[in-house]
C-alpha cells in the first residue's frame, strides 16, 4: 500500500478585536493575519511575518457591546458603522487571501490564545461565507504549544512566564495586524524551541 502523501501546513497567525465575549450577540471589529511559516516532512521554516499580511475593519453586526472589551482595541463603533466593511465581503476577501498565500499547503490558524480568536473567526466564516479555509479544526493554540514543551500546566502559562528569547521584541498594540505579526514571531520561536534546559538556536 502506497504511503499517504502528507501535505505541508501553512501556519497563519490570526488576531481579532471584538466588542464582547462571544460572536453573534457581539461583533468582530477587526481581523489581522500574518503568515508565520510552513511545516513539512523536513521540519518548520519560519516566514518573514511582515511579507504576507491581511487586515480589515468590519461593520458591527449588533447593537450590543461591552464597553470594557471595546476599550481594549480603541476602535470606534460609530466610525465602523459607516466605514467598516460588510462582514460577508471582509470574510470572503480573507478566504481568498488564505488560499492565495497557502498554495498547496493546508492552512492552520494559530493564535495566542487561539480559543477567543478562533471562536470569532470560525463563527464569522461559517455565518458569512458558509465555509472555513481552515476546516473545522485547523487551529493551533500557542499557549498549549508552550505548556507542552515546557512541561507546565496550561493555566500556569502567560507570556510573562516564558523565556525572554521566545518573545517578539514588538509591542502588543491591540491593533489586529500588529499583534498578528508579533504573535507570528512568537510562534516561529516556539516551533524552534527545544524546551527548557536545552540550548536555544
Amino acid at each position: 500500500m502506497a504511503a499517504r502523501r502528507i501535505k505541508p501546513s501553512l501556519y497563519i497567525s490570526v488576531d481579532i478585536e471584538a466588542d464582547g465575549p462571544i460572536p453573534g450577540p457581539y461583533s468582530m471589529l477587526s481581523l489581522g493575519a500574518a503568515v508565520a511559516g510552513v511545516q513539512d516532512a523536513d521540519g518548520f521554516t519560519a516566514a518573514d511575518p511582515e511579507q504576507h499580511t491581511f487586515y480589515r475593519e468590519l461593520r458591527p453586526i449588533s447593537e450590543e457591546f461591552v464597553p470594557e472589551a471595546l476599550a481594549v482595541s480603541g476602535l470606534d463603533r460609530e466610525r465602523l458603522r459607516k466605514e467598516g466593511l460588510d462582514p460577508a465581503l471582509a470574510l470572503a476577501q480573507f478566504t481568498r487571501w488564505v488560499r492565495e498565500v497557502g498554495g498547496d499547503a493546508q492552512p492552520v490558524m494559530c493564535g495566542y490564545p487561539a480559543s477567543y480568536d478562533w471562536t470569532f473567526l470560525y463563527w464569522y466564516l461559517i455565518r458569512f461565507t458558509g465555509a472555513s479555509p481552515f476546516g473545522h479544526s485547523g487551529c493551533l493554540d500557542m499557549k498549549t504549544l508552550y505548556a507542552t514543551k515546557a512541561g507546565l500546566p496550561l493555566r500556569a502559562v502567560a507570556k510573562g512566564t516564558m523565556p525572554r528569547e521566545l518573545l517578539s521584541r514588538r509591542r502588543h498594540t491591540h491593533h489586529a495586524r500588529d499583534d498578528a505579526i508579533e504573535q507570528a514571531e512568537l510562534f516561529a520561536n516556539l516551533m524552534g524551541w527545544p524546551g527548557p534546559g536545552s540550548p536555544t538556536r
